[in-house]
């Protein structure tokens, strides 16, 4: 189990193929079984306790280090990643959402309308199923399918062994759809150039405040489906005057990737990276 977000360490696949767990921490021999004191005689009531809460500590302070220990880790090879990419001229953009706002419908429109005004290939992160390469290799776009198991979010090393399955070309427009997730994804650094929060309004406009975290991280914060504005209780300015609370910097594009309204923004957007 990851110390950091508490996702499982299922067989993480891409594209089919079979590999080990998606990020192997070390443990120590003290989680990997109960507390292994036999007491032949009783203590006094307060002893006890005093030793129960000193093991607590024992295991918070551990947890804390092992955490800090697997971001350490991802951050080395997160920066790995981005030396390649740049070498290679290519830009990448970590794509993070909750699921369902958008993203890969996003991703379809774009690749087929060459929005980018370059190619794209995509590294597809979700739990489960190849829905979402199908759809992307559908558009005319190459891509990975990177299926985490039980785990909530990519993480550098499965961004490196995507990247090595897609080969993409130097100049390429590298997006990786990251788990659906307001969460984790967040923590993780995967050596990407931009990260890219989409949200919906159908989500409701309290996600900066309830997400700090992921809106903090964000250079762009995509507001989706605003041709349902008439029909759900969404305000857009109060969503952006939050979100610029955590992050001032913050670059703000309403859109509707169905309609087609406010894509010329991301288009020219995309082309200046």
């Amino acid at each position: 189990m990851c110390a950091t977000c508490g996702c499982g360490t299922d067989e993480v696949r891409v594209s089919g193929e079979v590999s080990g767990p998606a990020h192997d921490h070390p443990h120590d021999d003290d989680q990997g079984h109960s507390h292994g004191h036999s007491h032949a005689h009783e203590h006094p009531h307060d002893h006890h306790q005093d030793h129960e809460h000193a093991h607590d500590n024992d295991l918070r302070t551990h947890t804390i280090e092992l955490e800090t220990a697997v971001l350490a880790k991802n951050d080395e090879l997160a920066a790995a990643n981005r030396a390649w990419l740049t070498g290679q001229g290519i830009v990448a953009l970590n794509l993070m959402s909750s699921p369902g706002a958008g993203k890969t419908t996003l991703l379809e429109r774009t690749i087929g309308e060459n929005g980018a005004g370059r190619p794209i290939s995509v590294i597809e992160g979700d739990q489960e199923t190849p829905f979402d390469a199908d759809r992307i290799r559908a558009a005319g776009a190459k891509a990975v399918q990177i299926n985490t198991g039980s785990g909530c979010h990519l993480d550098a090393t499965m961004v490196r062994r995507g990247l090595d399955s897609l080969e993409p070309a130097d100049g390429d427009l590298v997006v990786l759809e990251n788990v659906g997730n307001l969460v984790c994804p967040a923590l993780f650094d995967l050596g990407e150039s931009r990260k890219v929060v989409i949200i919906s309004v159908t989500e409701g406009d309290d996600k900066p405040l309830k997400y700090p975290h992921m809106f903090a991280a964000a250079d762009l914060v995509v507001v989706n489906k605003i041709d349902l504005l008439p029909y759900v209780d969404f305000d857009v300015d109060r969503c952006e005057k939050d979100a610029r609370s955590l992050n001032h910097d913050v670059e703000w594009m309403p859109m509707s990737a169905k309609s087609g309204e406010g894509l010329d923004a991301w288009y020219q957007w995309l082309r200046k990276l």
